[in-house]
């Protein structure tokens, strides 16, 4: 796990190839109606699990080892990206993204890699696991942004996007790249 100096570094799910590229379908329609500053570069799709920021190598492994003794039995699961949202000012949000349905097996994994972390001594946010996955940063619209937006240029009118679950991944970032972020290390769920 060599790493570059000020990287920063997360734990995530991985989402299947095929999920972020039909995301990147769906997204090319929407950042039509949508303007963004900064679209998301699709291979950097991934639903955060537990922000670490920069850290010493030896913080790292702790917490990588931690994390596969502590899902080492947890098996795939669905989840179903199904809405819009967005983070930040109602009025000029930071962050457009797309949020899965609540779900207890995502719930338990978020909770496993976040008290692993912690173990390993990181200094994590406190604020409410929201499960989602971001797709673009910083409204550029001309006006105010309208929460109508996300209902009517939702792609998941007319149902939900079904992916598997089935690995965690610590990322780093490479803030000068383009897509940013490397996997580093990979923790594979149980399949059923």
């Amino acid at each position: 796990m060599s790493k570059q100096m000020n990287a920063h570094f997360f734990f995530a799910v991985k989402l299947p190839d095929e999920t972020k590229e039909k995301l990147k379908e769906y997204m090319e329609c929407v950042s039509l109606k949508l303007p963004f500053s900064r679209w998301v570069h699709h291979e950097d799709y991934h639903i955060t699990l537990a922000f670490l920021g920069s850290a010493p190598e030896e913080k790292l492994q702790k917490a990588s080892g931690l994390i596969a003794d502590s899902i080492r039995n947890e098996k795939t699961f669905p989840l179903y990206i199904s809405r819009l949202g967005v983070f930040g000012k109602q009025e000029a949000p930071r962050i457009f993204w797309c949020g899965t349905q609540q779900d207890k097996h995502l719930q338990d994994l978020r909770l496993k890699v976040y008290s692993a972390c912690q173990e390993a001594g990181f200094k994590l946010e406190t604020r409410p696991f929201k499960p989602h996955i971001t797709m673009a940063r910083k409204w550029a619209g001309t006006g105010p942004f309208q929460q109508s937006l996300l209902v009517v240029n939702s792609p998941f009118k007319d149902g939900h996007l079904e992916f598997e679950a089935s690995e965690v991944v610590l990322y780093q970032t490479h803030l000068d790249k383009s897509p940013k972020y490397e996997s580093i290390a990979i923790f594979p769920l149980l399949a059923e």
